[in-house]
């Protein structure tokens, strides 16, 4: 990344999951993180603002990722948001069926680490 940092927006339902991965990205650099607990909440903040990148968990109440990832919403109002799926889920089914949406970059698992946000920066550079 040039000297500008990103925005981010954090789907995920677990409050200390969102503490500790805005902890890494603001140690990063990046001091623009929202936090959202759901995909719900993620698409009227997106109604607002679009951030530059996206770590979207799996498994969450109201709306899950999948949920949010099937949403035309996502599309028109952050088309050039690229996605991480940032989920404690270790199924290699889960990991295929992301890779198959064209708007998601990579699959982590938690937590989001200096490491993986490294391989982050890489992927949005090119």
């Amino acid at each position: 990344m040039k000297n500008k940092m990103k925005k981010v927006l954090l789907i995920e339902d677990d409050k200390i999951t969102n503490f500790l991965s805005k902890e890494v990205l603001n140690r990063a650099g990046f001091t623009e993180v929202k936090e959202t607990l759901n995909g719900m909440e993620a698409l009227r903040y997106l109604e607002k603002d679009c951030p530059e990148i996206i770590f979207l968990d799996i498994n969450m109440p109201v709306m899950d990722g999948w949920e949010f990832l099937a949403e035309r919403e996502i599309k028109e109002l952050c088309m050039n948001a690229k996605i991480f799926m940032l989920t404690s889920s270790g199924y290699p089914d889960d990991k295929i069926k992301a890779s198959s949406y064209i708007s998601v970059i990579d699959y982590f698992e938690k937590p989001l680490t200096e490491e993986k946000l490294e391989v982050v920066k890489k992927k949005i550079a090119s």
